[in-house]
């Protein structure tokens, strides 16, 4: 029996070898799987290293050709990798034989995304849109997941176990996404039901890439201290916290989960109650990281999302973040390309004021418009 004193040393961290598919953009795989050193670092993995596949077409049953097969499960076998991410979906087929060619875990982007999400979830809500996002991504692998025990011939003799279990399986996943969606239908009425209280309030909310620094902005205008850390999808949960101005006019301002490149489709899905918040805001702050090469990428990633949850177009202003990681041309021409946007630093505060000012004075001005009405 162990004293109450002794040490547990943690658990070792799983080791992680990256794969990515080059295609004709060598370049963009580069950047995609830096990002995904991000999210398996976020994951808790340490990444030792990537392999790319530069070849026009994916091979249907392991997703990278022979060579490259015997490429990564040499390295696997040097590196004493305990997991191999895909940068892209695999087929459960796929996985299955990967992982018996390389003897190791094999996840993709969307499960290992799925993982971090799971868990960062703190609230009940967060946690229901996670078991459903999860769920929806098990339902149409499950018939992959039991091919092993199919019967290759048709008639009787064929209803064997793994039919029996995969129906089985299928029935009792989509009982669970039922009951998960009806609960986050209800979570979804109370928060129009709030939302219907606060009609006569302004309100706006970040959105943007994840670790564009929208929380940190989100702390300097409100002067509140939600989590910041410089790990992607540091926030799940959106929080809300007033901004009162001088002349006591009211802002509400939402922080919101950040988006990502490739996101799942059934995780949006997912978390839509969530982006209601963004859904029904009077203005939408799109914060962008302006340091970053590809923010341009980012900024449509994010539209993409908008553009599939909205159910009509809202106000948006851009805000690029980051400034205090810029030239002063570069901050210049970001003014001159994007007229109307805001150009500012959450880490030291620059700009901040400006854009604060700007949301209290439109805010005033949707005062004035209710009142004239």
């Amino acid at each position: 029996m162990k004293s109450s004193h002794e040490v547990v040393n943690p658990p070792r961290p799983e080791r992680a070898l990256l794969v990515g598919h080059a295609g004709n953009n060598g370049r963009r795989v580069e950047r995609s799987l830096e990002e995904l050193a991000l999210l398996a670092d976020t994951a808790g993995a340490v990444v030792l290293d990537q392999v790319i596949q530069r070849r026009g077409t994916l091979h249907p049953a392991t997703f990278v050709g022979k060579g490259k097969l015997e490429e990564i499960k040499e390295q696997v076998g040097r590196r004493n990798a305990d997991v191999a991410i895909f940068d892209d979906d695999l087929s459960p087929a796929q996985v299955r034989n990967l992982e018996k060619a390389l003897a190791i875990k094999v996840v993709d982007r969307s499960e290992l995304i799925l993982d971090i999400f799971a868990r960062r979830a703190r609230t009940r809500e967060s946690r229901l849109q996670v078991e459903l996002a999860q769920l929806e991504y098990t339902l149409p692998r499950l018939t992959g997941m039991w091919k092993h025990l199919e019967r290759q011939a048709g008639g009787i003799g064929t209803r064997g176990p793994g039919e029996t279990q995969l129906e089985v399986d299928r029935r009792r996943v989509r009982e669970r996404i039922a009951t998960l969606k009806r609960e986050l239908e209800s979570v979804a009425r109370e928060r129009e039901v709030q939302s219907r209280r606060q009609r006569g309030e302004f309100r706006t909310a970040l959105v943007g890439y994840t670790n564009a620094g929208k929380s940190t902005l989100f702390n300097r205008l409100t002067r509140s201290q939600v989590l910041v850390e410089d790990r992607l999808f540091a926030t799940l949960d959106s929080t809300t916290r007033k901004m009162v101005s001088p002349d006591r006019e009211l802002v509400l301002v939402t922080d919101t989960v950040g988006f990502i490149r490739k996101l799942p489709h059934h995780l949006v899905a997912s978390f839509r109650s969530t982006l209601m918040e963004a859904i029904h805001a009077d203005l939408l702050l799109h914060i962008v990281d302006a340091s970053d090469p590809e923010f341009r990428l980012q900024m449509a990633a994010v539209e993409q999302v908008l553009e599939d949850i909205a159910d009509r177009p809202r106000p948006v202003t851009l805000v690029f973040n980051k400034a205090d990681r810029l030239e002063d041309e570069s901050a210049a021409g970001l003014r001159v390309e994007y007229p109307g946007s805001f150009v500012v630093s959450a880490k030291d505060g620059a700009g901040v004021d400006s854009l604060r000012g700007f949301l209290w004075e439109r805010a005033a001005s949707a005062t004035r418009a209710r009142r004239a009405s």
